[in-house]
């Protein structure tokens, strides 16, 4: 990566991290937080794995793995904002936040994210606590008719009242005070809610400009998400999920064929449509359904066609080591590295011009070749990079060749 230009554009590649869910559910700690990333700096972070994202529900002191629980006594500050656990969370004990936590993982070299729900607290609703600068509450703002349809930690916003604004601006920038970089914000897809996303990105450039940080937002969950919101999507967003959870099955993978062929010539250096986190591994109890090829399979179709790959969704210390040679040994990883090497090594740094001339044929042998054994794929990197490459599936994905 050494060759690489050091003034990179935000999200230039695909973000490459991992996620707490598969393997802890809502119940993860802090010493497993830590646990991943130091194996992470150890033996991935060369290779540009970067991000380590808390999933859901790390602020309800009676998270169980995979369920919500009603009513759940969230952790808020006066305001109505989302606190960590202190019990799974110990460095944030006294209104620290998740600010502790972050310094360990940027000390390590790394990137610390959260997974957040779209909306306002249902508690700080119910108690009517203020919106922080402002001389609303709560319940001024809350929308208790658009909620989650499977998580009841929230009501909606509602954007038409300006104190909805100034929630969001609050709550990013308790976040971008932590020093955290990537917020996975959920319920905001399926449906699609285009003022609470374009509402959540501004409360994010306003946190950016005022702590001089960059911080990615991706969306979920994907949903049938179509290329028509790509305009939209690109403005306000660096990842979107353009599927439901995805595991590792056959069957989930082979599904995901027809997204990312529909969503691989929209794919953009800042920008990514993302099909959902790599399950392979040892994931809570167990290692992955699909053994050998099926996880193979994913990895390659992830990186062929350049897909964010947060996540691995595994628990690193624990994972097979032919896992972790997939994930994160160069030879592998290059699959997800935009316009560093695919395929057979092969590198092409062509004029804005030529690869433009380069997706054209791209997309000419993308038509001839649509079958369900078959995909071409074309992508443009920093500077006017393009790669364009055939891959075969039978039974399990064969490796890339990079062409043009």
């Amino acid at each position: 990566m050494a060759n690489l230009p050091q003034a990179l554009p935000q999200a230039w590649r695909p973000p490459m991290g991992w996620n707490s869910w598969d393997s802890y559910g809502t119940t993860l700690t802090e010493d497993e937080l830590l646990a991943n990333a130091r194996f992470m700096a150890e033996h991935l972070k060369n290779v540009g794995w970067d991000t380590l994202v808390i999933d859901i529900d790390w602020y309800d002191p009676t998270a169980r793995a995979h369920g919500y629980n009603d009513n759940a006594p969230l952790i808020l500050d006066e305001y109505g904002r989302q606190l960590p656990d202190p019990v799974r969370f110990p460095s944030a004990a006294g209104g620290k936040g998740f600010g502790p936590l972050a310094a360990a993982v940027h000390e390590l070299g790394l990137k610390l994210g959260v997974h957040m729900m779209r909306g306002i607290p249902r508690i700080a609703v119910d108690k009517n606590l203020p919106v922080y600068g402002t001389s609303y509450t709560a319940k001024d703002v809350a929308d208790p008719d658009h909620v989650c349809k499977w998580n009841p930690d929230n009501y909606g916003l509602n954007q038409s009242h300006p104190g909805a604004q100034a929630w969001y601006d609050a709550q990013l920038d308790l976040f971008a005070s932590w020093g955290l970089d990537f917020l996975k914000v959920d319920d905001m897809q399926t449906p699609f809610h285009s003022d609470e996303i374009a509402a959540y990105h501004r409360a994010i450039a306003k946190a950016e400009a005022k702590y001089g940080r960059s911080i990615d937002l991706s969306l979920s969950p994907g949903g049938r998400v179509a290329t028509s919101y790509v305009d939209f999507l690109r403005e306000n967003a660096q990842m979107w999920r353009i599927s439901d959870d995805l595991w590792d099955r056959w069957e989930d993978i082979y599904q995901q064929f027809a997204r990312l062929a529909r969503w691989a010539p929209f794919q953009n250096t800042g920008h990514w449509a993302d099909a959902d986190m790599v399950p392979f591994g040892h994931i809570g109890l167990r290692a992955e359904r699909g053994a050998g090829d099926p996880d193979r399979g994913h990895v390659q179709l992830h990186g062929q066609l350049e897909r964010p790959a947060l996540a691995v969704d595994h628990d690193l210390q624990a994972g097979d080591p032919h896992h972790h040679r997939r994930s994160g040994h160069a030879d592998r990883s290059r699959f997800v590295r935009h316009a560093v090497r695919r395929g057979d090594g092969r590198r092409a740094d062509l004029r804005p011009a030529v690869a433009h001339r380069v997706l054209l044929r791209a997309e000419a042998l993308r038509r001839r070749h649509r079958d369900d054994r078959h995909e071409v794929n074309g992508a443009r990197g920093p500077g006017g990079l393009a790669c364009v490459w055939l891959g075969r599936f039978g039974l399990w994905l064969a490796g890339l060749a990079a062409a043009g």
